[in-house]
């Protein structure tokens, strides 16, 4: 990047659809093939030339703090933004702009990981003369999720619903936004970005909200299904087996993993100081932190979570697991999209 824009990273969501993960730790805390995701956003704005990050913090807040620090491991000055209670995307930014340096910013999600080139969204939002200007790939999954419309000239007209099959396009998680687009929002006050800003926007200046349409990969860390899958398949593209343990091919080992020699592991995910006990059997699973699997369990499409940090896991199905709950989590199948 040229001009070094501020960057706001959204990471204050309770994370609701990856339950019960996110009662351990903070979404963007979360290990994908052993980073969390929060670093592994950071990597590419260190890498694309971004020196200044605000995030945004509510939902188990020090997951995130203790990783990121004041970023000085990516050469970068990290600061926060604290809600005390979720402002939404719309809310969010507003209420970070006092700490945004710069005008237009960067806004990046902090659960979808995508390697669209920053520097270009910048430049086509500093030629459009747009206050937004949103990453979009084709939307070929509708049934999952709601889609952008755009005009012959790339300005969002519209938003489709999930299941909504008029051709539209993909949102995946990088926007550039002007401050104008946030400075009629009521600081502190809950808002969201499609449905208040944006909209009021769209209304008042059309061709203010555009779309700059790109071929970028990206993957959506959105339910447990997501992580599993986004996990494996980001370890098979960046090593040929760094970070697996012993001979468990399949297995993502997070620090201090302790898996004993008789036990089988598959398409299974460990946190850090994890312990599995003598002839386990697990299976599309993941062990959260610190957690230890007792000799002899059988574990199939499980996340398996410290009973005292969710209490609530036994009630929604849940199983008692020594001094864990294992949580029934439906996976797909290698290569299968849900």
């Amino acid at each position: 990047m040229t001009s070094a824009p501020s960057a706001l990273v959204l990471a204050a969501g309770l994370g609701t659809r990856l339950w019960p993960l996110t009662c351990v730790r903070a979404k963007a805390a979360a290990p994908v093939a052993g980073r969390p995701l929060i670093a592994r956003v950071l990597d590419r704005l260190a890498t694309e030339g971004c020196t200044d990050v605000v995030v945004n913090l509510h939902h188990l807040p020090a997951t995130i703090t203790r990783l990121v620090g004041d970023g000085q491991a990516w050469g970068l000055r990290v600061r926060y933004s604290w809600e005390p209670r979720i402002l939404g995307s719309g809310g969010g930014p507003r209420h970070a702009l006092p700490l945004l340096g710069s005008d237009p910013f960067l806004i990046l999600n902090a659960d979808t990981l995508t390697d669209a080139p920053l520097a270009d969204v910048l430049a086509a939002h500093a030629s459009s003369g747009a206050t937004v200007t949103l990453a979009l790939v084709p939307n070929t999954a509708p049934h999952r999720y709601g889609g952008v419309l755009l005009g012959p000239d790339d300005a969002v007209v519209g938003f489709t619903r999930k299941g909504d099959t008029r051709p539209s396009h993909h949102f995946i998680g990088v926007q550039v936004a002007s401050r104008p687009a946030f400075e009629a929002l009521r600081d502190g006050e809950p808002a969201e970005s499609i449905g208040d800003a944006y909209r009021d926007l769209m209304t008042a200046r059309p061709g203010s909200v555009r779309g700059w349409r790109c071929e970028a990969s990206f993957h959506d860390i959105g339910t447990a299904d997501d992580y599993i899958e986004t996990s494996f398949a980001l370890r098979a593209a960046e090593s040929s087996g760094a970070g697996m343990t012993g001979g468990h091919e399949t297995v993502l080992a997070g620090q201090g993993a302790r898996i004993a020699a008789s036990a089988h592991l598959h398409r299974t995910i460990l946190w850090d100081d994890v312990a599995v006990g003598d002839d386990c059997h697990l299976e599309d699973c993941v062990e959260t932190d610190g957690i230890e699997i007792p000799a002899g369990t059988r574990l199939s499409r499980c996340v398996v979570v410290p009973a005292v940090l969710c209490p609530e896991a036994e009630s929604r199905g849940g199983v008692r697991v020594g001094a864990c709950v294992a949580v029934p989590v439906t996976v797909p199948r290698p290569g299968v999209r849900g």
